[in-house]
């Protein structure tokens, strides 16, 4: 344990905004859990996160020491976008997990992080040092990872305050009536089935919004855009579904029988858009489709000429 103590600066009226703001490498959920365990005083006695500062107050914290990471490195192909010294984006491949989950290390995206890059924050934990947002297994495409505390803390709030902005392209079942819309709902775990997410009451879930726009339709099916700006589990599956439409391959909430003999859902994060840690520049990524998503689409004849990245 290490024990840090400052004054608070002046412009602060909350305790946890003003320590996440002070701690460098700390998320407001990481300062969050310090003020659950009892682990942050003001003036000498025990605070709490809403608690209101003023100027000249004595905010003293206990740090847990760091967490060493814990999954092993694994000589696992990676398709490394962008790579400097605070971050790498990557085109995450189809059935590639992102971290490891339920006492599994092994296979993972990490796995493969740690085995090509020499450094990765170590925010997220023993299992996901590096990882500020997911996708899942069988969604393909690019993510950002942080090589650094630093890195990790400003994508994280650029996660959270959506001017880091993902576009995903999948392909629908049937033809999508509207051409562009919104879709705000709140999703939480489904009450039928514990390990799906469904759309529920506001009191169940959290908010999730999506945009979509329509690429092409073809052979009774639709390419479509989506927009993500939360980022729930699931949420474009599930959004996809409750839009009447789920996306091609996917064997948990779309059609369970496969016509094209897919591995998994035909849905790539396609452009990633987002502010370097750092140099404060703007930066736009673009993946192009897989080749077994080219291939239903040729069979389906979609012009793929005409699909932007």
């Amino acid at each position: 344990m290490r024990t840090r103590t400052f004054t608070a600066p002046k412009g602060y009226v909350r305790a946890d905004i003003c320590l996440s703001e002070q701690l460098e490498g700390y998320t407001r959920s990481a300062v969050k859990k310090l003020f659950e365990g009892g682990l942050v005083q003001v003036n000498g006695k025990s605070a709490k996160p809403a608690q209101g500062i003023a100027e000249g107050d004595e905010i003293c914290c206990t740090l847990p020491d760091p967490v060493e990471i814990s999954a092993r490195p694994e000589d696992i192909p990676l398709d490394i976008v962008y790579e400097d010294d605070d971050i790498a984006v990557i085109n995450k491949q189809q059935g590639l997990t992102v971290h490891a989950g339920n006492g599994n290390i092994d296979g993972t995206l990490v796995n493969a992080l740690l085995y090509r890059l020499k450094n990765l924050s170590g925010i997220g934990g023993a299992l996901r040092p590096g990882i500020v947002h997911r996708i899942d297994k069988n969604t393909s495409g690019l993510l950002v990872v942080a090589k650094n505390d630093m890195a990790h803390v400003s994508l994280a709030k650029q996660i959270e305050e959506k001017s880091c902005k993902r576009q995903y392209l999948a392909l629908l079942e049937g033809n999508l009536k509207e051409d562009s819309g919104n879709i705000t709902t709140y999703i939480g775990r489904s009450p039928v089935d514990r390990v799906k997410m469904a759309v529920v009451p506001p009191d169940k879930g959290k908010i999730a919004i999506t945009d979509y726009k329509v690429e092409q339709r073809s052979g009774g099916y639709t390419l479509c855009r989506f927009s993500l700006h939360t980022g729930r589990t699931h949420q474009i599956r599930v959004h996809a579904k409750y839009l009447g439409h789920p996306v091609v391959g996917d064997d948990v909430y779309g059609i369970k029988k496969q016509r094209f003999n897919l591995n998994g859902q035909l849905l790539h994060a396609c452009r990633l858009e987002l502010t370097h840690p750092r140099t404060g520049e703007i930066m736009i990524f673009t993946a192009p489709l897989p080749g077994y998503f080219i291939d239903v689409l040729k069979k389906l004849a979609f012009n793929l000429d005409a699909i932007r990245y």
